[in-house]
């Protein structure tokens, strides 16, 4: 058990905790949740040990191993390569191991014999011979091939790094696990493997996580930091975000009738003060006053801010076309090849898949900061295009006010759209008036989106724009998306907010792409029946025992045939469609001039020609379905 009792911790003049307090059985999976900076990775620190509090009392079992997710390490201090570090947590056992290498190599008498065997017994019994099996299905289920288990650590960029710490820590078994935000650099393969192992995990865990996806489906109770306050609920996210409410609507109701209450006992002494028949009474009021308990009403308890989008301006029914769409870093490697993707007016997509799969540089394409060296990139009509990229805050005037950041992209808004919009990013009250180079880096991204969304293009591309967004503020952005009238493409993983807001899939699957036209529990219904192994897992192993060249030259002469069937089919496509619009432009002519009663007009050759184009639009519309279906046809086969 964890018995956090009564802790208070303040850093200088800044209070974090007062009074906090609450409690974690044995085997209980808790999710911390809280506004940022409110104290949750503050609470970590005071368990691990690493702070002390200021006041009260933080009580463990003896002995208990913990396990914690470190954000910050050096990776340079790492010599080993990735499997050991993977297996590198378990400290206990590297002394066994040391003692019994020890007593092998010293003359051994009887005594020492039996030692050595009571260190091989402890270390079985602590799982010591299954550490590299945990260590290579961590890292599998991560993402990592077996390729590189080889690896030296520290040759992984950041984020891989992150993973094989996240790896180090489930390999240890610990009693208690501590994991802060562990989704961090995790796509959603890995997100979906990370679920299910840590739903067969035996101890007591404590999640801190804006992933409501993993809250929802882990942890069995919720305690919320805030001001200053640790509060606990027994259920999970969902569950805290509904009772949250009802726990506040209950207190602001018992507020007003001791309001009500206040003033009636105020008035009746008022009234009664100067009697002396009511000396007595009056009294007693006044120390029934006195002993009145103001009832407190906790902050910030509210459903998540009206982000409401201004509607844009009206894009064409194409919004973006990619045709045959190749692309290559290195001329070399193909990041994609043979794409063929079109998203319409209103559309919603979310683009999914591992990490390196090309998501990014899809998204890149998409808005012309990347050139295709195979195939073409078309805008559509009336398209203007919005792009939030990992980078897209460095472009604020550091000495501009929040307020006047977010006016200044959107001069025709009132203050009180402005603020709204900035509150919904977690920017109320006072907060508006800092300028810009007083934040920090997370704080300018949710300006930066902020600016973006005062006055939306109608065509928002979005590249992971959950991150530095607490709950509440992704709550917010999720529903003005999903009221959103323009169209969208989004990278994220963020799997709630991909099964709110998007309503297609695109997986990535290099060098090609598997559309989805449906929402994500559609998509993961079709993954999860094609290939439940690898959806359930997430590994990523390369095949062995084959050809790669041949390999890749197959897949290659593969594309160039479908590429070729689909340009075909593409250009039946495009020539019905001319048909379907030259016929529906006359037809439109024809009748606006027998509604107008035109004196020139032939009535009766007028209707037989109306008839006849109904004739041939019914025709051309038969021809056109039939190629389209084909050409999605083909399209579904190339992506598998």
């Amino acid at each position: 058990m964890i018995d956090f009792r009564q802790v208070s911790k303040s850093f200088g003049t800044h209070e974090v905790l007062r009074d906090a307090s609450f409690r974690a059985s044995d085997g209980e999976r808790v999710g911390i949740v809280g506004p940022n900076g409110a104290g949750k990775s503050t609470v970590f620190s005071l368990i691990r040990g690493e702070l002390t509090p200021d006041a009260g009392s933080i009580e463990l079992p003896s002995h208990a191993r913990i396990g914690h997710l470190r954000q910050e390490f050096n990776p340079h201090e790492v010599t080993e390569d990735l499997l050991e570090y993977a297996e590198s947590g378990r400290e206990d056992l590297h002394e066994i191991m040391a003692e019994i290498h020890r007593l092998h190599d010293e003359d051994q008498n009887h005594s020492g014999q039996v030692r050595i065997g009571e260190l091989q017994t402890r270390f079985e019994a602590s799982g010591g011979y299954d550490v590299r099996a945990r260590a290579e299905a961590a890292l599998s289920g991560l993402g990592f091939t077996e390729e590189d288990f080889k690896r030296p650590f520290a040759s992984f960029s950041g984020g891989w790094q992150m993973r094989a710490e996240l790896a180090r820590v489930l390999v240890t078994q610990p009693d208690v696990l501590l994991l802060d935000e562990p989704t961090n650099y995790l796509d959603i393969p890995a997100i979906v493997w990370l679920r299910k192992y840590l739903k067969g995990f035996n101890g007591t865990m404590l999640l801190i996580s804006h992933d409501r996806y993993l809250l929802n489906s882990l942890t069995q109770v919720t305690v919320e930091i805030a001001n200053y306050q640790a509060t606990r609920y027994s259920g999970n996210y969902d569950f805290y975000a509904t009772e949250r409410v009802r726990r506040y609507e209950q207190r602001l109701a018992a507020s007003k009738n001791q309001d009500r209450r206040k003033k009636e006992i105020k008035q009746f002494i008022e009234r009664f003060r100067s009697k002396n028949t009511k000396a007595a009474q009056v009294q007693s009021r006044i120390k029934m006053l006195e002993k009145m308990e103001d009832i407190k009403l906790p902050q910030n308890v509210v459903s998540p801010g009206k982000m409401r989008l201004k509607e844009p301006m009206r894009s064409g029914q194409e919004v973006v076309r990619l045709e045959d769409v190749g692309f290559s870093y290195d001329n070399e490697r193909w990041v994609l090849r043979g794409v063929d993707l079109r998203i319409d007016r209103g559309q919603k997509v979310a683009l999914v898949g591992l990490n390196g799969m090309g998501k990014t540089t899809l998204l890149r394409i998409l808005t012309d900061h990347l050139t295709p060296q195979e195939g073409k990139r078309v805008l559509g009509h009336k398209v203007t295009i919005g792009y939030q990229s990992q980078e897209f805050a460095e472009t604020m005037n550091p000495d501009m006010t929040l307020f006047e950041t977010v006016r200044s992209s959107g001069p025709g808004s009132s203050m009180q759209d402005i603020r709204t919009l900035l509150g919904g990013f977690g920017f109320s009250g006072d907060t508006v008036e800092k300028r810009v180079s007083m934040l920090s880096g997370g704080e300018k991204v949710r300006l930066a989106f902020a600016r973006l969304l005062i006055a939306p293009p109608n065509f928002l591309i979005l590249d992971e724009p959950t991150t530095h967004l607490d709950i509440a503020a992704r709550e917010a952005l999720e529903i003005a998306l999903r009221d959103f009238k323009g169209t969208i493409c989004v990278v994220s993983h963020d799997i709630d907010f991909v099964r709110h807001v998007a309503d297609a899939i695109i997986e990535m699957r290099p060098p090609g792409i598997q559309r989805y036209y449906g929402n994500y529990d559609y998509y993961r219904e079709k993954v999860d029946a094609t290939a439940p192994e690898q959806a359930e897992t997430g590994a990523t192993k390369k095949p062995s025992g084959v050809d790669r060249k041949a390999l890749r030259r197959e897949r290659a002469e593969a594309v160039q045939a479908i590429s070729k069937q689909k340009r075909t089919l593409k250009a039946r496509v495009t020539k019905y469609e001319m048909r379907i619009d030259e016929l529906e432009n006359a037809q439109a002519a024809l009748t606006e001039r027998l509604q107008k009663g035109d004196c020139n007009i032939d009535h009766e050759a007028t209707n037989r020609r109306l008839s006849e184009i109904h004739r041939e639009l019914g025709e051309a519309t038969e021809l056109w379905e039939q190629a389209a279906g084909e050409l999605e046809q083909v399209a579904n086969s190339a992506a598998q």
